[in-house]
């Protein structure tokens, strides 16, 4: 494969983080992107919106098209896959990046909170994979991507946060079931998650215990995400892979310009063994 130049990516979660450094990459390639996220007007305690995430697309060399999108709402999910579609004459790869997060045992979980996690991660690639068969089938090399992590029924990650570890491995399991599902159809539907805990927003969520110090730069995983969506498909399905782990066989060894502050002891991605 000979990049994503003209390919068209449908990102969830793209105004920030993970999502807009993978929408960046492909851009540089001359891709383009969807931004489908909540995120449609400034919110002075999250940086980003669709459309600053738009402007950076375009300025990194692609074409963008920001949607406000809850994928709670499988009608608007529908909706924005048809539109993107109309818009950019078609549709290759679905990157299930929007996720909600909230690590805490059972007495310190609201059901609201146990309620949006697996609505939006579980739930939410299922409705967005869905909503995007239909186009994806007319691809040439079509790639459902998730940002999940491999599955693990391991009780040292289920005990402290439940509800989370249920909503992200929803995730994983949905990869699985839709990798035997779609992959003799030629859709490569597979995984991939950091090796190391990364520098977003989302770190508010680990409290005091984290710093971004000792963290990696989103644009590992993006490197990754990019180098995975560049194989065909059929190689890719069913995977579940480690943005380190890809990096590596495309010949990456030195990863310290990951690093938020080279040289600092970098701390283990949650459902990973160290």
């Amino acid at each position: 494969m000979s990049g994503l130049s003209g390919k068209t990516l449908f990102i969830t979660g793209a105004s920030r983080g993970i999502g807009l450094a993978i929408a960046v990459r492909a851009a540089r390639d001359g891709a383009n992107v969807v931004v489908a996220a909540k995120s449609g007007v400034p919110n002075p305690k999250l940086p980003g919106t669709i459309h600053t995430a738009a402007e950076a697309i375009e300025a990194a060399g692609g074409k963008a098209l920001p949607i406000k999108l809850d994928i709670r709402d499988e009608k608007a999910v529908a909706d924005a896959m048809a539109r993107a579609a109309d818009h950019f004459g078609g549709l290759d790869i679905l990157v299930n990046n929007a996720s909600a997060i909230w690590l805490a045992g059972i007495e310190k979980t609201p059901m609201k909170r146990f309620d949006l996690m697996q609505q939006v991660n579980a739930r939410g690639t299922f409705v967005c994979a869905q909503a995007a068969l239909p186009y994806l089938r007319k691809a040439a090399n079509p790639h459902i991507l998730s940002l999940a992590p491999p599955p693990t029924l391991d009780p040292k990650w289920w005990g402290p946060h439940t509800g989370y570890t249920l909503a992200k491995m929803g995730m994983s399991f949905v990869t699985l079931g839709l990798a035997a599902e779609l992959g003799p159809q030629g859709i490569g539907v597979h995984a991939l998650w950091p090796r190391t805990v990364i520098a977003t927003a989302a770190l508010a969520m680990l409290g005091d215990a984290v710093q971004p110090r000792h963290c990696r730069r989103p644009e590992i995983v993006a490197d990754a995400a990019h180098a995975l969506l560049c194989r065909p498909a059929e190689e890719c399905n069913g995977r579940f892979s480690i943005d380190e782990e890809v990096l590596r066989e495309a010949g990456v060894t030195d990863f310290s310009s990951y690093a938020v502050e080279p040289g600092q002891t970098l701390l283990p991605d949650l459902f990973l063994d160290e």
